[in-house]
This record gives structure tokens, C-alpha cells and sequence, in this order.
């Protein structure tokens, strides 16, 4: 395969400007994220979401596998690298070439981050997801294992058999299990911030000042965007409502 072939080596074709947001569970990168569309919508952008894990089309089968805890570190990423697949294709890329802001809830950097910590070659992982179009913009919130874990646990009367690693024989105890997967993902995503050149963010500051810091990355790349949202076709509107 050619090295061009590979995962962030071609910048984004299309008009539209696609973010991301990475970091380990309880970084509050998702409501950041949320912040910041309103911003952008605010100011008459188009804005589109897109989440992790949130194709139709294996839905079911994941949670077949989760629930009979069928799946390995293999059988997870290739699920994971399908659902994103699909939602590169019906929802990502149609949103980018009509000129949308795409908002992305983790990308594949959460898959190079977790199946690596699985066990499962990143080389491979990073082939995978050849196909994927690069960010505009991705910011990887940093946060102390701690505090993200106090975040996590002290609102979750329950950790999931496979949220906590446990497929992984880390430790019997889910709450144990689960501080030793996250930073096993921790140490990953900090090994990917320095291949991809990922911007960081100081995720124990305010929520506000935070906010402000997003838009200032964000701000520099909306030029030429499309501000009037009654450009939008009905097709658009009914599609992304």
C-alpha cells in the first residue's frame, strides 16, 4: 500500500469543515462540543452532528455481542471501523460536500486509542481507517486520570462488562478493571496527539473558559462558510433535523 494511502496524509476535499473532539470518558468534551454548535448555529452555520458507535446498521449486533460477551479486541474494532464506515458515507461526507460544519463526538482516534488498548496492532488500526476523511480541526481534551474518574464513577451506579475492560482479565473488580483500561486509553491518546499533531485542551478549567478557547480554534476556519441557514435545501433540513 502506498504511504499516501494512509490515514491523515490527504487534507479534507470538501467545502464544508469538519471538528472533532477526543479525550477519555469524563473529560467533558461533550459538552463542550454542544457549546459550540449552539455558538455556530447561533451565528447561522449549518451545523451536524456525529457520534461514536451510532450506525443502524450494527446496532443490534453489538449489543447481541455485548450482551452474551462474545466479542474480542478484534471482533470490536472491526464493528466499530463498520458503524464508522457507514457514517462516513450516508451522513459525514454528504454533510461536508453541501458545505456544513460536521461536529464529530470522538473519530478514529478513539478507535486507535481503545483497540490499542486492547491488544490489537495499531498499525493495523490506523490502515483500517484509511478512508476516513482528516479533520479540519481535532482537539484532544486533556484531563488527570483522576478527576476524570471521579467525573465517571460518582455519576454511574454501574460500569458495563465491556466499558470496564473486563474482556481485558485486567482485575476482577469492575471499578478496578475499568481505572486501568482508562489509562491504558490515556496513554494512547497522548501517543496520538503527538502523531497527528492533535490540539490540546486543558480539561480542568472552567467550562467557559474552555468554550472560549474551542472558538478560538474553530474561529479561523469558518471563513468562506455559508452563513444563511435558508440556503439550505428541504432535503437537508429533513435529513438533519
Amino acid at each position: 500500500m502506498s504511504p499516501d494511502a494512509d490515514y491523515g496524509r490527504r487534507p479534507n476535499p470538501y467545502p464544508g469543515k469538519l471538528v472533532i473532539v477526543e479525550g477519555i470518558d469524563g473529560s467533558g468534551k461533550s459538552t463542550q462540543l454542544g457549546l459550540l454548535a449552539q455558538w455556530l448555529r447561533s451565528n447561522g452555520h449549518l451545523v451536524i452532528f456525529s457520534e461514536w458507535n451510532s450506525s443502524p446498521i450494527v446496532k443490534a449486533t453489538t449489543s447481541r455481542g455485548k450482551k452474551r460477551q462474545l466479542l474480542t479486541p478484534l471482533t470490536f474494532s472491526l464493528i466499530h471501523a463498520t458503524d464508522f464506515s457507514d457514517r462516513v458515507e450516508r451522513d459525514i461526507v454528504p454533510a461536508l460536500k453541501a458545505g456544513a460544519i460536521v461536529l464529530a463526538d470522538r473519530y478514529v482516534y478513539t478507535a486507535f486509542a481503545r483497540d490499542a488498548a486492547r491488544g490489537v496492532d495499531r498499525s493495523w488500526v490506523r490502515s483500517l481507517y484509511r478512508f476516513a476523511v482528516t479533520p479540519t480541526l481535532a482537539v484532544y481534551y486533556r484531563v488527570p486520570l483522576e478527576v476524570a474518574l471521579y467525573r465517571i464513577m460518582s455519576g454511574r451506579p454501574k460500569l458495563k462488562w465491556y466499558e470496564a475492560g473486563m474482556d481485558l482479565g485486567l482485575s476482577p473488580d469492575p471499578g478496578e478493571s475499568y481505572k486501568l483500561f482508562q489509562g491504558r486509553i490515556q496513554q494512547e491518546y497522548e501517543r496520538i496527539v503527538a502523531e497527528y499533531g492533535l490540539a490540546t485542551m486543558d480539561a480542568t478549567q472552567p467550562v467557559e473558559v474552555q468554550q472560549r478557547a474551542l472558538r478560538e480554534l474553530v474561529r479561523p476556519h469558518l471563513h468562506g462558510i455559508a452563513r444563511d441557514p435558508r440556503g439550505e435545501t428541504s432535503e437537508m433540513r429533513e435529513r438533519w433535523a
